[in-house]
């Protein structure tokens, strides 16, 4: 079936001041983004290291907003359960963050959070074509994962469209949703490109944490991203 869009919005704290991480949490929240987007990395499954699930409790007391929570970790599934008791309300893993994808969504949802898979740029769309009915979110990858400020890879389009095609055709529980959301290098231009492809759900860092006014630049993406939505919605 069909789902019909609308536009979420997600900045990356992995581009905010990381001197004043709390202050800039809150400030995206006031500034009207839907989610807060937290990279975590471990500096062997990509070439950086950001923070842990210490970061994520300190946080949350503080911002009401979902915390997507991007766990770049291999063996992703040890981890899983501290950065849920840490306060994600979404967890995502990689396709090749361990041996049994489904295993490590199933125990995702098992801890009440909602579940998603990344796809980095060389992960094909079809690797998540038999885990669908276990996905809230499915994130494309528009860069090499490791470093904010990439370049976006007009490549990837295709991929999200691919994307797009499958969810809509997937055979969901009943309520459930699924939010395709792009990562990397989204900025106003790129952003309707996204939206016109099929996302849903983008995540920007460089494009809000960067502005001088985070509010006006969430604002122009969300102007942009409406652009790329079919006339009718």
């Amino acid at each position: 079936m069909v789902q019909t869009r609308s536009l979420t919005i997600a900045p990356s704290l992995l581009s905010a001041d990381f001197s004043r991480l709390r202050e800039e949490a809150q400030a995206i929240e006031a500034a009207g983004a839907d989610w807060l987007h937290l990279d975590v990395m471990d500096g062997h499954f990509v070439p950086n290291i950001s923070f842990g699930p210490l970061v994520l409790a300190a946080l949350r007391k503080h911002v009401r907003i979902p915390f997507d929570v991007h766990l770049m970790i291999a063996p992703v599934d040890p981890y899983i359960p501290a950065f849920a008791e840490a306060g994600a309300d979404h967890i995502l893993v990689h396709v090749e963050a361990g041996p049994h994808l489904h295993r490590s969504l199933q125990l995702v949802r098992s801890l009440g959070k909602k579940a998603g898979v990344v796809l980095n740029p060389g992960t094909p769309a079809g690797a998540v074509a038999d885990v669908l009915d276990l996905c809230d979110v499915v994130l494309a990858m528009t860069v090499n994962p490791g470093f904010g400020g990439q370049a976006f890879l007009t490549s990837m389009l295709p991929k999200i469209a691919e994307l797009r095609r499958m969810i809509d055709a997937a055979t969901l529980p009943s309520g459930r949703r699924i939010a395709l959301e792009v990562d990397g290098g989204v900025a106003v231009g790129s952003m309707r490109q996204v939206v016109e492809a099929g996302a849903d759900t983008v995540v920007a860092g460089t494009s809000v944490f960067k502005a001088a006014d985070y509010a006006r630049a969430i604002a122009d993406l969300r102007a942009d991203g409406a652009a790329g939505f079919p006339g009718d919605e």
